[in-house]
């Protein structure tokens, strides 16, 4: 393995950030117990704290409930129009009676699946969950257990589900990366209902309720995702925004009050829209380096980004910076136009590291058994 870092492509790849300020602290602490915020578009960290221990995630695994129904009208297995009809076990488990969040629906009823998602999304109706799980698996617990293997197959690998609703239970419980994982697949996979979650209010059966995400009401580019809160997992939120066309999703919980969630989750959300940058470095295409080449038609072979290349770095990291480019050695012919050849990497103070692979500009045939022997020899000898 061969490290290259050539003053030239240190030239070409940084000079973006040789003009930027400087001066933002990225010294960040949290009063949540758990926290996580993660930049979409590049998938880099921002900031985590107990973000892969598993804890009670309330309301906000019903983010989950949320994703089954609609994976089932992907896969047609439930329509949006459809009605379920409400058991009197939702009725009496999630109604007004039960003492949780409720969409107040009445026993006995049938209601639109559209309708039943906009209860859990925006009222956070725990009948409505049940409706929807005795609906699509027959019973809650058909359901909560296809739950807990749909988030092991989606890698949500500290996450187990009891129920839809996020009643307290030992066996419901999430990570805080799980959580976040779980919102950057309903924003990214099913964009086409995610407007629901901005929606500010809904009024079934004659009484309305408000969005409970504080950070909707905010200004600050908020559209999601979901609130949470019991006795054992405090008070939590799974939210979303989007500033210039920059996305970040965050998860906090453990917090004593609504008030300290709304403050917590605003000061970090902010913190990560004002601390970081996002820039294009290379596009898609692009030449970056040549590389030598053993025993080919050519010497050299041009490579290029197969994609368009965009790092986040902290605003008062930018002049620590560095690119370094990694390959084997050496590179032996034929090569094929788009051949993975190396690595670009990109570090930064105070972030982690991220990369890119580079590959063939195009085809390089292998020489003849002239060539190669004449190459062999000059590589064991001056190693070229």
């Amino acid at each position: 393995m061969r490290i290259l870092s050539k003053l030239s492509l240190l030239v070409l790849l940084s000079f973006a950030w040789l003009s930027g300020s400087s001066g933002t602290s990225l010294a960040q602490q949290s009063a949540a117990e758990y926290a996580f915020v993660v930049d979409v578009e590049t998938g880099v960290t921002l900031f985590e704290k107990n973000a892969d221990v598993a804890m009670a995630p309330a309301s906000m695994s019903k983010l989950m409930t949320v994703l089954m129904v609609f994976e089932a009208i992907r896969d047609g297995r439930v329509k949006l129009d459809e009605e379920f009809y409400v058991s009197d076990n939702a009725w009496r488990k999630g109604g007004a009676k039960s003492g949780g969040s409720t969409m107040f629906l009445k026993a006995r009823s049938s209601v639109s699946v559209a309708d039943l998602l906009r209860g859990v999304i925006v009222q956070s109706g725990n009948d409505a969950c049940i409706v929807l799980a005795e609906g699509i698996s027959g019973s809650e617990e058909k359901f909560a257990l296809a739950m807990t293997e749909r988030a092991g197959e989606l890698g949500m690998l500290d996450s187990t589900f009891a129920n839809s609703t996020g009643w307290p239970d030992p066996g419901q419980m999430m990570s805080a990366r799980d959580l976040a994982k779980l919102a950057l697949l309903l924003i990214t996979d099913h964009s086409e209902y995610y407007s629901i979650f901005s929606e500010r209010s809904f009024t079934w059966n004659g009484i309305k309720q408000g969005n409970r995400n504080p950070l909707l009401t905010l200004n600050i580019g908020a559209d999601g995702l979901k609130t949470g809160h019991t006795n054992d997992s405090g008070y939590g939120l799974v939210g979303s925004a989007e500033q210039n066309g920059r996305r970040i999703v965050m998860v906090v919980n453990g917090l004593k009050s609504k008030s300290e969630r709304r403050r917590e989750a605003k000061s970090l959300m902010s913190w990560g829209f004002r601390s970081f940058s996002s820039e294009v470095i290379i596009d898609g295409g692009q030449r970056v380096l040549d590389l030598p080449v053993w025993h080919g038609t050519s010497q050299r072979v041009d490579l290029v980004a197969p994609k368009q290349f965009k790092v986040l770095v902290p605003r008062s990291g930018r002049r620590s910076t560095v690119y370094t480019v990694t390959y084997d050695t050496p590179i032996r012919a034929p090569i094929v136009k788009g051949q993975k050849l190396a690595t670009l990497r990109m570090t930064a103070k105070n972030t982690e590291p991220q990369q890119i692979d580079l590959v063939a500009k195009y085809d390089v045939e292998r020489s003849g058994l002239f060539g190669r022997a004449f190459a062999s020899f000059a590589y064991l000898l001056f190693g070229v």
